[in-house]
């Protein structure tokens, strides 16, 4: 996958995309980050990037021919024009899944009071990654690119690990322990120590499902349910396990 970020302030990725598991992805090159620096297509001596609304207002507005120039320059057949915005469709694992199916994201960082509305023509998606405001779009767009990297094959040391995280099939993830098994008289849970791999796996479902009951119910308003999973809810319903951690 490529990924090419327009912004107006590239140093602000140096530091994230050269850490964890990014960095260890662009050197496998799994994952191809570049970030364009906007005012590179602003024209003049000054370089100016944005204006005075028509109309009046606070703010400035960044210009529709800088950017029209900017998407154009790196545009091609297969790629997808992604404008961080509050006013975008909420980022979810959902969303996260399918963007990481495109071969290359154009993802475009406002700032000031917004951009030229014109350039809506060129952009394919809106995304917000909450109810909001921001000085601009670049922390979104590390967002983004997180999530989208995980996804990618070959860059988890576990493929499995991206299929078991939170909001994954609708769910929040279930609990994790390591070493000690017990410290402060709290335990690891004997399921786990067991070896039997089938308990373990229901034990980690029914987990699954009642942190989700609990933390976030509204996901569960959303997906349907197997014969399994109804079982293991109705346990946790009708057996007073809701309350429990």
């Amino acid at each position: 996958m490529k990924i090419d970020i327009l912004t107006l302030f590239p140093a602000m990725f140096a530091s994230p995309f050269n850490e964890s598991i990014i960095e260890r992805a662009r050197t496998r090159k799994l994952v191809e980050i570049n970030t364009v620096n906007i005012r590179d297509y602003a024209l003049g001596r000054h370089q100016q990037v944005d204006d005075y609304p028509y109309g009046g207002g606070a703010g400035m507005v960044m210009k529709f021919d800088v950017l029209s120039r900017a998407i154009g320059s790196l545009k091609g057949e297969n790629s997808r024009v992604i404008y961080l915005s509050p006013q975008g469709k909420p980022l979810d694992q959902d969303t996260v899944v399918r963007v990481a199916r495109q071969e290359h994201l154009i993802l475009l960082c406002g700032h000031y009071e917004g951009i030229d509305e014109r350039i809506m023509n060129l952009v394919d998606e809106e995304l917000s990654i909450g109810d909001y405001v921001l000085s601009g779009g670049e922390l979104a767009a590390m967002v983004v690119v997180d999530a989208v990297t995980r996804l990618i094959p070959g860059v988890l040391g576990d493929d499995n690990s991206s299929q078991e995280e939170s909001f994954v099939g609708g769910l929040l993830e279930y609990p994790h322990y390591t070493r000690p098994r017990i410290y402060q008289g709290e335990e690891v849970p004997e399921t786990l120590l067991s070896g039997h791999h089938e308990q373990i796996r229901l034990w980690r479902k029914k987990l699954s499902l009642k942190r989700t009951l609990i933390k976030r119910p509204d996901l569960l308003l959303k997906r349907e349910y197997d014969q399994e999973e109804r079982k293991l809810l109705e346990e946790i319903l009708f057996n007073g396990e809701k309350k429990t951690k």
